[in-house]
């Protein structure tokens, strides 16, 4: 079969006769409305005329002109712990994010700290994290003709691993588990586990932590990269409207080489990547900027992360999830979930303790507090507050 070429010059694609042989479409007559084809509204009158469909085979056929060579390429349904049929419509990496997207995990992003607890408005939860996430590695892998839906879906569920109150977590969950805790593999292994998704997602979203191992493909070097511009970037410009730090307390480096405002920030940083990746034939970034990120990343520990204020937020948090570990491990019969069963676990045993951490981790913020409150008996006085 004849792959379909592209002019970079005129960014179209050519496609051979085998590949743009339409199935059978039969014509519409718009003056007539069948229950068979009803559209969204009723007046609804402009044509829509496909000379082919762009079905799972044919995005597969498309990729091979223009993604780049080392760029991970959709193939079937994917290489799945559990085989699968390939979807007619979409890609397997397409099929990754939409269930990423459609997970319960997900949607209880909303209601988990990113940097501050209870945020307002206007500040990031864990959920809006993923989504800028999302859009910074989709800005740096489309000029890098990457896979665009791997990226998506590995952005997308990067931090689905996290548990309530930030990164505090990790350290009190680590405590009940011999291996310790980890919200990257924990999400990829544990918690997306049931998604059955294909195994460079599951890489991508295990070892997005600079601190993992190192990515199996360039789809998951991006979206490392991004998670920590993205962060980096909006928990200083939530610091900043919170009144914690000014943006004249920036340092000198940052101002200088990235500029004072979120989106020339990110544009910097953005640029760097797909700029020095193209140069170099492998995703990085220059020298000058990484430093700049690196500078700004621990300003940001020293002015916002470990501030005093955020270390005692931290303690009372990490006292809670423990609290709840102990009280779910020797009670696993009211571990209340929609796909497991625990009544039959012994109380204080390892698979109790595991069932408690993985059903604690899960936790929104304020789910945590309700159960403190109306299980543990704790008071208000005793649990997290908000930054005001």
């Amino acid at each position: 079969m004849t792959t379909p070429r592209v002019d970079f010059d005129t960014d179209k694609v050519f496609f051979p006769p085998e590949t743009t042989a339409p199935p059978t479409i039969a014509p519409v007559d718009l003056g007539v409305r069948t229950k068979q084809a009803q559209p969204a509204h009723s007046d609804y009158q402009l044509p829509l005329h496909l000379t082919y469909l762009h079905d799972r085979e044919s995005k597969e056929r498309a990729e091979a002109a223009l993604l780049a060579k080392d760029a991970t390429h959709s193939r079937g349904a994917g290489r799945r712990p559990l085989p699968e049929e390939p979807d007619p419509l979409r890609t397997c990496f397409e099929r990754d994010r939409d269930r990423i997207l459609h997970s319960a995990a997900f949607r209880r992003l909303a209601g988990k700290t990113q940097v501050f607890i209870f945020p307002d408005d206007h500040m990031r939860t864990r959920l809006t994290h993923a989504l800028e996430v999302a859009q910074v590695a989709l800005s740096i892998a489309a000029p890098l003709r990457l896979n665009l839906a791997l990226v998506e879906a590995a952005a997308l569920g990067h931090d689905v691993g996290h548990g309530p109150f930030g990164h505090t977590s990790e350290e009190a969950l680590s405590l009940f588990l011999e291996e310790g805790y980890d919200h990257a593999p924990w999400g990829a292994y544990v918690v997306l586990a049931k998604s059955n998704l294909c195994a460079e997602t599951t890489d991508a979203i295990a070892n997005h932590s600079w601190s993992r191992p190192a990515p199996s493909t360039p789809e998951g070097e991006v979206v490392a990269f991004a998670d920590r511009i993205a962060y980096v970037c909006h928990d200083f410009e939530d610091a900043v409207k919170a009144g914690i730090v000014t943006v004249e307390s920036l340092p000198e480096t940052v101002r200088k080489r990235c500029g004072s405002r979120h989106a020339e920030q990110l544009g910097t940083f953005i640029t760097s990547v797909v700029e020095t990746s193209s140069r170099n034939g492998q995703v990085s970034m220059d020298g000058d900027t990484a430093e700049a990120l690196s500078v700004f990343r621990s300003f940001n520990y020293e002015r916002i992360y470990l501030r005093p204020a955020s270390k005692k937020q931290a303690q009372t948090a990490r006292r809670l999830i423990g609290a709840l570990v102990e009280y779910f491990a020797d009670r696993p019969y009211k571990i209340v979930s929609s796909d497991t069963i625990q009544a039959d676990l012994e109380a204080g045993s390892p698979e109790a303790v595991r069932a408690a951490v993985t059903y604690v981790a899960g936790m929104t913020d304020r789910f945590a507090c309700r159960v403190a409150l109306g299980q543990l008996g704790w008071e208000q006085s005793e649990l997290p507050t908000g930054i005001a």
